[in-house]
């Protein structure tokens, strides 16, 4: 099949697809079993078809196949969003997410669509980030417990010659640097990213002009 060569078929249950707690079937088409919210993250980007069983499971219906997100709006999505909309990301190899759920009622319009890259897709499918868009068109993240992911501040100029202007700014406080000036605390713990980003983020925020 021209242009379909790379597939993968998962057969999930109308009502597991609008709720992932909902009891209902998911799963490959060799039957193993693939958990709801990642059949819905596929299901945000992907072809369609429509079956319909019988009281029995037999095949019923069959509906034609169709993009989720139709072409015409796919490239006026890529014009609007240019990359992942991820706070910090900007990767240009994106998918598109569906912000409410096409299961759950929302619809495949512009207003209701953003790109994502596979990682941050899977972060707010199956991670329990959040993401929602605001009255003003952009859009708003939140880590698994709540809280706010605000905007990435902007860097900071650096001088080309930083080396020497650290050098002048060293010499006029009068420190001098030497094999000891910064005695190693470490104890050999694994640094915490997360923490460390936690606890300096806003002090940066808080900083800027």
């Amino acid at each position: 099949m021209s242009g379909a060569r790379y597939q993968v078929v998962v057969h999930v249950e109308a009502p597991a697809l609008a709720d992932p707690d909902h009891p209902g079937q998911s799963a490959l088409e060799d039957g193993q079993h693939v958990p709801a919210e990642t059949s819905r993250r596929l299901a945000c980007d992907a072809s369609r078809v429509v079956m319909r069983h019988d009281a029995v499971g037999r095949v019923v219906e069959i509906g034609g196949r169709t993009r989720t997100i139709p072409p015409a709006l796919r490239r006026a999505l890529h014009h609007r969003d240019q990359s992942c909309r991820f706070l910090g990301c900007g990767s240009r190899y994106t998918q598109g997410h569906h912000i409410r759920h096409w299961a759950q009622g929302g619809p495949t319009t512009l207003s209701n669509l953003a790109l994502l890259c596979r990682r941050h897709h899977r972060a707010v499918h199956e991670d329990g980030f959040q993401m929602e868009r605001l009255a003003d068109g952009d859009f708003q993240f939140r880590r698994p417990n709540g809280w706010l992911l605000r905007e990435v501040p902007e860097p900071p100029d650096v001088p080309a010659d930083a080396a020497d202007v650290l050098r002048e700014q060293n010499a006029a406080y009068g420190v001098q640097l030497e094999a000891n000036t910064l005695p190693r605390s470490w104890c050999g713990d694994r640094f915490d990213v997360c923490y460390a980003i936690d606890v300096m983020h806003p002090r940066a925020i808080g900083a800027r002009p």
